[in-house]
């Protein structure tokens, strides 16, 4: 995969660049980021501004976007984060960019490889050393992680503390918990699914669990009085700035974008991003019965975990946002249904779904392998031509995966794997179950 990306995916869109004049900078999503926080802290320059996404631009993309220039991308890179991100950047912002492009490339490989053992711990089960470091070097290999790597996206970065958010509950840290959960708010789309489900959680068993909502309380508020104190007003830029991102980037949702396109080959494309919405609308009312059957376990149980992987399995379908790199967020769901892959063969609907999702997710490290073995054995050129193959099932995997485990939790073989009992808030799932 690492291969792939490097020597043919690159080398096409470089090709491609140039043959159509399309500018090529850092590319790194990272870059507004450090930028906005370094003019706002250092020389209290509103990152917001059109100044500053002019000035991102000749970082990101090597020079100003020319909209008489019909090559140009659309997406103008603007500061569209809240700015409480500038305090999590601040310790980086007087370091030269090349050395902060190179620690955080590791730095973020290192945090999605402890999400794995994260996310095992959350979901009880225990791995031999080897397997744990296959699940590693297999997540670090999967197209979704390796864009993210190599883009610096952010996403990776709120992966990694919803996974330590959710172990900390787990492990009885609730107070600890909820700050992670409120740092991870840097990107609240890809946030508020979990943070309804946690806050639905606590307040089934108030006491016991008020701790999960003071950490987060306080630490949003330091957040937000922070931001308002650095730049006053910021909430209001920040709703424009979201306003005009979601404008010239047209983004979508896995769904909008899967129906868009096969209504689309019936001439009916325009109905895609309703038909996308009512869909997801339909999945997250689904999720609503099974998730309040759930919402009185406590955090030491699996079916806590479990419910933790459908809420972000859900997050990826719905949030419109459809980039790979976010299905990153899809791990803790793929952790659960291969620990219950003898479960799902109780059921013949679940385990033609199983087979088909494994097809899918495996998709991409086959197409890879094939490519490479073109490349380094027939020409380069000829891999080029294949570029796109290892694609072909990005969007089906989150909907697999979310169908997969939204059945699978709705199914005889949950409770069977709980001695057929119902949902009980007093039963544990020993470790290694």
């Amino acid at each position: 995969m690492w291969f792939y990306v490097i020597s043919i995916l690159r080398a096409h869109q470089v090709a491609d660049a140039a043959a159509r004049q399309i500018p090529r900078g850092n590319l790194s999503d990272l870059y507004p980021r450090w930028l906005g926080a370094r003019e706002l802290l250092l020389h209290r320059r509103n990152p917001y501004s059109h100044e500053i996404a002019l000035e991102i631009q000749e970082g990101y993309y090597g020079r100003r976007l020319d909209p008489a220039r019909s090559n140009d991308p659309t997406d103008q890179q603007s500061f569209a984060y809240p700015v409480y991100v500038v305090f999590l950047l601040a310790p980086l912002i007087r370091i030269p960019f090349p050395a902060v492009l190179t620690a955080f490339y590791w730095f973020l490989a290192l945090l999605t490889a402890g999400s794995v053992w994260l996310w095992l711990r959350v979901l009880r089960w225990r791995l031999p050393v080897a397997s744990l470091a296959v699940g590693m070097l297999l997540t670090l290999g999967s197209f979704p992680a390796v864009q993210g790597i190599k883009l610096q996206q952010l996403s990776l970065l709120v992966a990694a503390l919803l996974a330590a958010s959710i172990a900390c509950v787990v492990g009885g840290f609730l107070f600890s918990g909820g700050v992670l959960l409120a740092l991870a708010t840097i990107k609240p789309q890809l946030t508020w699914p979990l943070v309804a489900w946690l806050l639905l959680w606590t307040l089934t068993h108030w006491r016991v669990r008020r701790r999960l909502v003071y950490g987060f309380g306080l630490t949003m508020t330091l957040l937000l009085a922070g931001a308002e104190i650095v730049l006053p007003g910021w909430w209001r830029m920040f709703a424009e700035a979201l306003g005009q991102y979601q404008r010239y980037t047209q983004n979508q949702s896995v769904l909008e974008v899967i129906l868009g396109q096969l209504l689309g080959a019936l001439g009916s494309g325009n109905w895609g991003h309703v038909g996308g919405q009512i869909l997801g609308a339909m999945a997250v009312l689904g999720c609503g019965p099974v998730l309040w059957k759930l919402r009185a376990e406590p955090a030491e149980a699996g079916r806590f975990g479990d419910a933790t992987a459908l809420v972000l399995a859900l997050t990826v379908l719905v949030v419109p946002m459809y980039a790979p790199y976010n299905q990153v967020l899809l791990l803790p769901a793929i952790l659960l249904l291969a620990r219950e892959s003898r479960l799902l063969a109780h059921s013949r609907g679940l385990r033609f779904g199983f087979l088909a999702g494994a097809f899918a997710l495996a998709w991409q490290w086959m197409a890879s392998l094939a490519l490479t073995a073109i490349c380094l054995l027939v020409s380069r050129s000829r891999a080029l031509e294949g570029w796109s193959w290892p694609f072909f099932a990005t969007f089906a995997v989150p909907v697999i995966v979310f169908a997969l485990i939204f059945f699978y939790m709705r199914s005889s073989s949950f409770c069977l794997r709980n001695g057929g009992e119902e949902p009980s808030s007093t039963k544990t799932l020993p470790v290694g179950a």
